[in-house]
């Protein structure tokens, strides 16, 4: 276990009775429940992670594909003025 041995637990067990005395068992209590209620928010932002993982891979089409139904933009045809020639006369 974390590669602590059996004399280093001796040791600390030993420094924790020292230190909390008669309160220890209520120390180690609150300690427990602290990991488990740690050890639950983990699990539960796991298991968010895994749904919308889910969610988003199972469905390969969740965004609707857009079709190409575009009307082409037509402008108003240029036509340049017509010539006519004008008859003038010389002065």
């Amino acid at each position: 276990m974390f590669g602590i041995g059996p004399m280093e637990m001796v040791i600390v067990g030993i420094i924790a009775l020292l230190l909390f005395g008669k309160r220890l068992p209520e120390v180690a209590r609150s300690l427990g429940k602290g990991i488990v209620e740690f050890k639950k928010g983990i699990h539960g932002i796991e298991d968010d992670v895994n749904d919308n993982a889910t969610r988003h891979t199972g469905s390969s089409q969740s965004r609707p594909v857009p079709q190409d139904d575009r009307t082409e933009a037509t402008a108003p045809k240029f036509e340049p003025p017509k010539f006519e020639p004008t008859s003038t006369t010389p002065s």
